[in-house]
């Protein structure tokens, strides 16, 4: 049985970006889709597509980083996590391709789409690098003022 190297703790601040990054992309989609003039059904084809892709963003990241991992992962699972983030990409585009929405629209559903793929990732890793590095460390206390009766001269 081999043994992985433990990987090191990510720092609060590249948690805190990724988490606010997902949390960011996944308003500015569901914002742009409240707001865009679209049938329900289109915006409902939108929303699902959006959650398929993050579910299969994480299941990608999970089994690719298993396998690095010398962790099992079946070829069907990987396959069909690489297709189904695959064909969310495809179907994101043919349905912003064919939509009766002004460019820049497309664009910032395009965009903020992509920025939740990959900040769900980032999350993902995150999560799992923290759980593999177990609890956090505990920094020493120090006092917050010096005890005056703790001194070695008088």
């Amino acid at each position: 049985m081999s043994q992985h190297p433990v990987p090191a703790r990510p720092t609060a601040a590249f948690i805190g970006a990724s988490w606010v990054a997902l949390v960011i992309a996944i308003s500015a989609f569901a914002i742009g889709l409240w707001n865009a003039e679209m049938l329900l059904s289109e915006k409902g084809f939108y929303g699902t597509l959006l959650l398929l892709g993050l579910f299969s963003a994480i299941a990608l990241q999970k089994s690719v980083r298993d396998r690095a991992e010398g962790i099992p992962v079946t070829g069907i699972f990987l396959g069909l996590s690489w297709s189904m983030v695959l064909v969310s990409i495809l179907l994101v585009s043919v349905g912003l391709t064919n939509a009766t929405v002004e460019l820049s629209e497309k664009g910032f559903f395009a965009l903020a789409f992509t920025m939740a793929l990959f900040s769900v990732v980032a999350v993902q890793k995150n999560v799992r690098d923290l759980a593999a590095a177990g609890p956090a460390p505990v920094a020493p206390s120090v006092p917050a003022e010096p005890d005056p009766h703790a001194t070695v001269w008088q």
